[in-house]
Order: structure tokens, then sequence, then C-alpha cells
């Protein structure tokens, strides 16, 4: 019997070049969904993108330029979008600044999405109901966020660190769509996926290690394991029960940095934000 599930959808998964992103696309369009996929090689997102019956959309999440790209050309091929996955992101050296002169984990992982959200906002509006999910991390739980230092200008930055808290900050993101966005139809949730064996972590040494070994196998659990939460989420959709709250997997309320419960935080964070992208805020 085929998984009708999803059919009547539209998804947008970015980091769907490989790994969890990739097969979430893959699983979402076999169960009927209209799946647009992102991710910044173009080489690895063709293959995804003719799975799925779709054309592949470049972005090197590092440029917010191709981010505003991105989302012109979301809007071009769809009127609405129901799901909104923030899935692209990864650990990068923290001296590697990106185009737009940010610590790379701190824009990959918070401010690329961040803004993609707020820019393809009309689409979900447009849907009625829609669901912004974002792909946080246990590795929250290290993270650190300072407002007045966002891209460690003034403190030293550790790669796991600055990792840590760029996850910390899909939470409190999420936090801020709840609270503010709940009026409009858009639900957000984050999640853990789990440590899946992906090539995750390959721009970077340290991390990289554990994936690039046969440590591998000892330390992570499959691709599919890992794209499973993302899935449930996404066939679950806008429900108001998982507003603002943060999965472990398949447990609600995963364990928290305490950050991710200030309030000054998620509002700091959100203006903040706005404020590097140059979004004007309503």
């Amino acid at each position: 019997m085929t998984d009708t599930t999803m059919a009547g959808r539209t998804v947008l998964v970015t980091g769907a070049s490989d790994g969890i992103g990739a097969e979430t696309a893959r699983v979402l369009a076999r169960k009927g969904a209209t799946v647009l996929v992102t991710g910044r090689s173009a080489d690895k997102l063709r293959p995804v993108a003719q799975e799925v019956g779709t054309e592949p959309l470049v972005a090197d999440f590092s440029r917010l330029d191709d981010v505003r790209r991105l989302a012109a050309e979301v809007g071009e091929r769809v009127e609405s979008l129901d799901v909104l996955m923030n899935n692209a992101g990864g650990t990068f050296a923290p001296s590697r600044t990106t185009h737009d002169g940010h610590e790379p984990n701190f824009q990959i992982n918070h401010l690329a999405p961040y803004l993609l959200t707020h820019l393809l906002r009309p689409q979900l509006v447009a849907a009625g109901s829609s669901l912004v999910v974002n792909t946080s991390s246990i590795a929250n739980l290290g993270g650190k966020i300072v407002l007045d230092d966002l891209d460690y200008q003034h403190r030293r930055s550790m790669e796991m660190t600055a990792y840590g808290t760029g996850k910390l900050m899909n939470i409190l993101f999420t936090r801020g769509i709840a609270q503010r966005w709940a009026g409009d139809g858009i639900v957000s949730v984050a999640v853990h996926p789990g440590p899946a064996g992906t090539s995750f972590g390959r721009d970077s040494w340290f991390v990289g290690l554990l994936y690039r070994t046969p440590l591998r196998r000892f330390g992570t659990i499959s691709v599919a394991d890992g794209a499973a939460p993302l899935i449930a989420l996404a066939e679950r959709g806008p429900d108001p029960e998982v507003n603002g709250r943060y999965y472990s997997r398949f447990k609600v309320d995963g364990r928290e940095n305490k950050q991710a419960g200030d309030q000054s935080l998620v509002d700091g964070l959100w203006e903040r934000s706005a404020e590097l992208t140059g979004l004007t805020l309503v």
C-alpha cells in the first residue's frame, strides 16, 4: 500500500546534498510531498533533486546573498510552503570567517536559516498553517551566547563551543518563531536527530576525525535513523502542541542549555540577527 501521508504538502529541505537532509527529502517525496531541495554542492545535490523530481537549488549559507537568492527562487517556484526544514549546518573552524565576515558556526548554523525563514514567511503564511523544523543538537548544552559578541571578536573561539552555541541559537530561534508567528499559523520545533553517520564535520579536522575513521561505526547511528525524527515531525505537521519545543530525537523536551529558557536572549538574538541581516522586523 502506497504511503501518501505527505500528499498535497510542499516542503523545502536545506542541507539536502547528502546525509539526513537528502534522506529526509527522498522519504517525504515518496510519501507524496512536493519537495524542493537546496545545498551548496551542485554535483551532490543534482542526483538528489532528480530522485525527488525537482531542479536543484544551489546556495552556500556562508554567503547571505546566496540565501537571499535562494528565497527568491523558492518564491518563484511555489506560492505556499507547508514545511521548511532548516537542516543545513555543520561544524567549522572559527578562524575561517564567512564571505560576510562572520564566524562560520554562527552564520551557517543560525544567521543564514534565520534570514531564509524570514524571507520565506509569506510562503509559510500562504499555506494557512505551516511548520518550521530547525535541526539542533545535544551540543547545545556546551554553547554560550553573548549578545554583544556573537562573532567572537572579544573572546576566544573554540570550535566545539562555537558549534554548540549555533545549535543553542536554533532552539532560541524556534522559541522566537513560536512567540511571534503563531498568529500567522506558523509552528516551529527544534530537534536533535542523533549522531548520524554522515559527512557532518567534513569542514573540521577535529570533528571530522571520528567520521573519517572506523570509529564512525561505533559512535554514530545510520543516516535513515538520523532522518527519522525529522520525517516524523514533518508528517505530524503544524501541531500547536510542539510549538516552541525541543526534541531529542523522538523525545519531547530534551536536555537544554539553561540559556534556552532566557527570554532576554530569545528577544536579543532575534533583534540582533535582524540587524546583521538587514531585516526590518514587523
